[in-house]
């Protein structure tokens, strides 16, 4: 709400999304409390105050939490149900909106794009616990909304870029790849299209979403403006690095052995992909060797970004509506893809970037 100083407490607030959040509430002029374990070191903002507690230690969190009271909650943090579960308990009847971070990892594959909030969510086979459980955490608020009023509005992010990314496998590596002059792989014909948003622009949604009652009970995609093919994502990174990459196409009928996992790349190290999300492993052979094939697609997702892998095909676009928040909210993206890149690989460059084993890359080049 513009012009009005809310109390607003972030669960997190120390990493990525959750530490710009911090920053955009700061510089809107909010009195902003952040709850997390006190370990990260993070440059974060003067004048706000901190609470320790580890979030997977539910009494912990109780005692800290627990009587207190704020215009807003921007759970940034929660995985399990148990999680949101908890956070109803404290905070029903002492809270004006509580935000919670979901993902866009929770849907179907789709045909017809872009994606918006109404598209059926995957909980069969292909979804792994990650998804599962924001699914689960969102049930749960739903259904506290609809017994008993719980203001709850839920953002589904998609990929995030910008500077402090947590998962470093995404632009990071790219820009380390494009420095050090090593082929960039792009499968199949370099078509597929996918869809990243600034994490600085996903902050700004957050707060404007805030105290927003035609929000409340709802579900919104949050992510940018434009898509880009997998070969504008390596030209547009390459153009503002000032370099010219040196392409190399995976050719159709090797992807699809590859993807599903006909093709092995047997070489240690490399990127780990997107391995913060948990799968589960079933006790038939079947669940087994499903469960290999999505992990080996999360390890192909450090050669060039994919969402959700275990769901959408490598050669599936991938594009969600922001049509709903805009509408809603009036907000609108800042930055294309181009802008993302400028900030983000200033900010690497002043970081000083980081290492990379380029095993599993070289592994795969060796089979092409």
């Amino acid at each position: 709400m513009s012009g009005e100083t809310l109390r607003v407490l972030v669960m997190g607030g120390t990493q990525f999304n959750g530490l710009a959040l911090v920053h955009e509430l700061v510089r809107a002029g909010h009195d902003v409390t952040i709850c997390n374990r006190g370990k990260t070191e993070a440059p974060l903002p003067d004048g706000i105050r901190r609470v320790v507690a580890d979030r997977s230690d539910h009494d912990q969190v109780r005692e800290v939490l627990a009587g207190q009271e704020f215009d807003v909650v921007q759970d940034m943090t929660a995985y399990h149900p148990g999680d949101v579960e908890l956070m109803v308990d404290l905070f029903d009847g002492r809270v004006g909106h509580y935000v919670f971070a979901s993902s866009t990892v929770i849907y179907a594959a789709a045909d017809l794009l872009p994606i918006t909030e109404s598209h059926p969510v995957e909980r069969g086979d292909a979804q792994i616990e990650y998804g599962l459980h924001k699914l689960l955490c969102e049930d749960v608020l739903l259904a506290a909304h609809e017994e008993r009023g719980f203001p709850v509005t839920i953002t589904a992010f998609a990929m995030v870029y910008g500077p402090r990314n947590i998962i470093p496998d995404r632009e990071q590596r790219m820009f380390a790849r494009l420095e050090a002059g090593r082929s960039v792989l792009v499968p199949g014909d370099g078509q597929t299209v996918g869809q990243v948003g600034h994490v600085d622009d996903q902050a700004r949604a957050l707060t404007a979403v805030m105290l927003n009652e035609a929000t409340f009970g709802r579900r919104y995609n949050l992510t940018g403006a434009g898509y880009h093919t997998d070969l504008g994502y390596v030209r547009t990174t390459a153009e503002v690095l000032g370099v010219e990459p040196d392409i190399r196409l995976i050719p159709h009928a090797f992807m699809e052995e590859f993807w599903d996992g006909g093709i092995e790349v047997a070489t240690p190290g490399g990127g780990s992909g997107e391995t913060r999300a948990n799968i589960d492993i079933r006790t038939s052979d079947e669940a087994r060797r499903r469960q290999s094939a999505i992990r080996h697609r999360f390890r192909f997702a450090s050669v060039i970004p994919r969402l959700a892998p275990n769901i959408h095909r490598w050669n599936r676009n991938v594009a969600f509506s922001i049509d709903a928040l805009r509408r809603d909210t009036g907000w609108a993206p800042q930055h294309d893809l181009a802008s993302m890149v400028e900030q983000t690989h200033a900010w690497h460059v002043a970081t000083g970037g980081r290492e990379y084993d380029w095993s599993y890359e070289d592994g795969l080049l060796d089979l092409l």
